[in-house]
């Protein structure tokens, strides 16, 4: 059995860390779209021969990297060990067992050194299209929604398949970015694997079982120690969502037990007939995420912090979505189900909890012909702001539980017929309280084209605004509007005319604590930079 001395273990982790951020910066650099080299909508992750997650990219999202540490072993049955070569690279976007929706593409790249297999790279990446109707809660069943790429070679020894490259060019609005995505994931990984290698020689390593196990295991344990510290019992919670067709309810019931903790979402709405719904992968991906950051934040993400943490929800509820419920805009109420969790955790760690955010990413997924009448696809993401947290107040137009980032007009404008009129902050958004919550933005735009357009619409919060805990005040709710008029459906696929200007109002979140014990001075700087009139 290999034994590391600590030091040598930190080196080890601190490069493996290294070589994943700059698998992720070379996906950004040679990526097609903004949704990758501005919004960062990806993951980067280091697996063993098993599947088990090793470790992970800093840059990139929960929902991405968390779902792709359980769904490579999808890759694994599909497609046996004994049949991978190098220069292998496969590929599948399953939406109930990988990341939930099938804009998500995951690449999966088999290592191989000194001729023996030895485990793989992998990213998770939000493409532009994917056909039918795409980044739309308009699908009523996965059928509908776009293609469906199985588990298989991308390439094989090499080879890149140009049938499946056919295929997907045949049934994707805008094909070049979306292949060119896909080969930038590709490139990143052979980046990966060349570093991977280089530091495998240079410690006199022949692959990375030992290691792997050894990073698990202590995270393991160091994750079941920071649970430990918890109060056994169980914590509830319940929130609302806007829904679709009717409002979404979330209860989940946290339960300590030891050294574990299980999240049960027992009492959540029923599913949804549109594509609002969630696969149970990606609801375990963010519980994960806001348990380990809340519990044990400086603790490293692997399969290891992952084991003693467990989520079960109801079959073919909203959080737990089964062939062929459709799944496109599962991240609206699967950005719900953390906040629903530390809400939970607010009874035992009120000192650590944020009140309620905005939550959902308010994703804006345009696509018709610009003005030379050349078909187009784009997708943006705005924020609106997070709770007030004990101590600070809140953040504003920053997407939580979500790592995404927004992308600048500039490059919006530049990138397709978008015309951006007005993006700034939008005053008296953030609940009031001791600490304020951070505030929304309003966002108004129109797009440069001489046809019709479609804006499948993706809101939240226009029915239930972000709420502020111990005695602060509620953000504000988001609104829309066509032309000066209300859109009362959150959910809805419009198709507008050239002329037509939107105009969204995204929501703040809640305040922390009575606005009474807010500092006098605090409230002068709140007036004198225009949050608040």
């Amino acid at each position: 059995m290999t034994t590391f001395d600590p030091i040598q273990l930190e080196v080890l982790w601190n490069r493996f860390g290294t070589l994943l951020e700059e698998q992720a910066t070379t996906l950004i650099r040679t990526s097609f779209t903004s949704i990758l080299s501005d919004a960062n909508d990806l993951s980067a992750g280091l697996f063993n021969k098993k599947g088990d997650m090793i470790a992970q990219a800093r840059t990139g999202t929960p929902g991405h990297i968390n779902s792709m540490a359980t769904g490579v072993r999808y890759f694994l049955e599909n497609i046996p060990v004994e049949t991978l070569r190098a220069g292998d690279v496969l590929i599948g976007n399953n939406p109930y067992e990988i990341s939930g929706h099938l804009l998500d593409i995951t690449i999966v790249t088999p290592v191989f050194y000194q001729g023996n297999f030895i485990g793989y790279f992998a990213s998770t990446c939000h493409v532009t299209d994917v056909g039918g109707r795409g980044f739309s809660p308009e699908g009523e069943s996965i059928y509908e929604e776009g293609l469906h790429i199985p588990y298989m070679k991308f390439y094989s020894e090499g080879m890149i398949d140009q049938t499946l490259v056919a295929l997907i060019r045949a049934n994707v609005r805008a094909p070049d970015q979306v292949l060119g995505d896909l080969r930038a994931q590709v490139t990143a990984q052979e980046v990966a694997i060349a570093r991977l290698r280089e530091t495998l020689e240079e410690f006199g390593l022949l692959d990375i079982e030992a290691v792997g196990e050894e990073i698990m295991r202590l995270s393991e344990a160091a994750m079941r120690r920071a649970i430990e510290g918890l109060p056994d019992g169980t914590y509830e919670n319940e929130l609302y969502s806007d829904g679709s067709e009717k409002p979404v309810r979330l209860q989940c019931a946290l339960t300590v037990s030891g050294d574990e903790v299980h999240v049960d979402f027992s009492g959540t709405s029923e599913g949804s007939t549109k594509a609002i719904n969630v696969c149970l992968n990606y609801t375990l991906a963010y519980v994960n995420y806001v348990l380990k950051a809340t519990i044990a934040p400086d603790l490293p993400s692997n399969e290891g912090s992952f084991r003693p943490v467990s989520v079960s929800a109801p079959e073919r509820c909203v959080l737990n979505a089964v062939h062929p419920m459709p799944t496109a805009a599962r991240h609206i109420i699967g950005h719900f189900a953390p906040v629903c969790v530390l809400g939970a955790l607010s009874h035992v760690l009120p000192e650590k909890i944020p009140a309620e955010g905005a939550a959902a990413i308010f994703a804006l997924q345009v696509h018709g012909d610009d003005a030379a009448g050349n078909p187009f696809s784009y997708v943006t993401f705005n924020a609106g702001g997070t709770g007030a947290r004990p101590g600070k107040d809140g953040l504003s137009a920053t997407t939580f539980p979500s790592g995404v980032k927004g992308t600048p007009v500039e490059i919006i404008e530049n990138m397709s017929p978008l015309l951006v009129y007005q993006k700034e902050l939008r005053p008296n958004s953030g609940g009031e309280g001791k600490f304020r919550g951070g505030l929304g933005q309003t966002i108004r735009f129109g797009v440069r084209t001489k046809r019709p357009f479609s804006l499948p619409l993706m809101f939240d919060r226009m029915q239930y605004a972000p709420k502020g805990l111990e005695g602060g005040g509620d953000g504000a709710k988001a609104e829309v509007s066509i032309n000066g008029v209300a859109a009362e459906e959150s959910k809805k696929l419009y198709t507008l005319s050239p002329e037509d200007v939107v105009t969204l109002l995204l929501p703040g979140g809640g305040g922390f604590g009575n606005i009474t014990e807010r500092k006098a001075e605090a409230k002068e700087n709140d007036v004198l930079n225009g949050y608040v009139t």
